[in-house]
């Protein structure tokens, strides 16, 4: 029996996450805020609104920037009794339960389902994607969610929420310190090569933005600076809804924001050029 799919946001991410799903062979409709993104995308029916492109779906999922956004959608949705949504934004830890509990009077169940990796680990199918919710209701989505990554439960859509806001502010927290270090390497008439191989071999997943830290080049981003200064932000509320201290955190967000107005839509590498050269 095939299983419809629908995939409400198609930017970079939700692209790639629709090309895999097509790939397998599920039955997709994609929608996007922006129709021509959705069209832009070559893969499955392009609906005209949110509520079109769920209706008929057995498992709707969900990649949008933020909790506005995420908030306006599922206001607007119709959703049905054994319907399975699978929300994977990141928007905040106690979002997923509030989505959730807009569709429980429906019949429909919701799984939190955060992902950790980029576009390239999409495309390859090897991201890890933190699955949290009804047991149930994973095994039913776990199909469609394994045509694009490594699904694994992690507890509740509380957990699973959180995991990824610590996931990314460890990403963030790391790539702000290879900047500094590579800068301060520099200045002292050290090889830039040199530095950034060394910094490799603690934090390996540096590779992936070679181009940032030793060209300055720091188009075609992967995860914009804007980005990384939202999710610092919701892992710091976070950390204050449980009393927990995060100074380095707290300060790692300033130097981002402090790169924001200029740098904001490039690879958060850009945070590199608040150091003087």
């Amino acid at each position: 029996m095939a299983v419809n799919v629908a995939l409400l946001g198609t930017g970079k991410m939700g692209a790639a996450i629709a090309h895999r799903l097509a790939g397998a062979g599920f039955e997709l409709t994609l929608w996007n805020r922006t129709p021509d993104r959705a069209r832009a995308v070559g893969a499955g029916r392009v609906a005209g609104t949110a509520a079109e492109a769920a209706e008929s779906a057995d498992i709707v999922l969900s990649i949008l920037y933020d909790a506005a956004s995420l908030r306006q959608v599922y206001g607007g949705l119709r959703p049905r009794r054994g319907q399975v949504f699978v929300e994977m934004s990141t928007a905040g830890a106690g979002v997923p339960d509030e989505l959730a509990a807009g569709l429980a009077p429906a019949g429909a169940e919701l799984l939190a389902a955060p992902i950790l990796g980029s576009i390239p680990a999409i495309e390859q199918g090897s991201a890890l994607i933190l699955v949290g919710g009804d047991a149930a209701a994973f095994e039913r989505a776990r199909p469609v969610l394994a045509a694009f990554g490594q699904p694994e439960l992690a507890g509740t859509r509380l957990d699973a929420a959180s995991l990824k806001l610590l996931a990314n502010a460890m990403l963030h927290v790391g790539t702000l310190a290879a900047a500094e270090l590579m800068a301060a390497g520099r200045r002292s008439g050290l090889e830039p090569e040199a530095v950034f191989r060394l910094l490799c071999r603690t934090m390996p997943y540096l590779q992936a933005r070679r181009r940032g830290y030793l060209e300055h080049a720091h188009d075609h981003p992967t995860f914009a600076l804007s980005g990384a200064v939202k999710d610092q932000g919701l892992a710091l509320d976070l950390g204050r809804a449980h009393g927990a201290a995060m100074p380095l955190l707290a300060l790692s967000r300033e130097l981002y924001a402090l790169a924001e107005p200029e740098h904001g839509s490039e690879e958060m590498t850009a945070v590199i050029e608040r150091y003087p050269r």
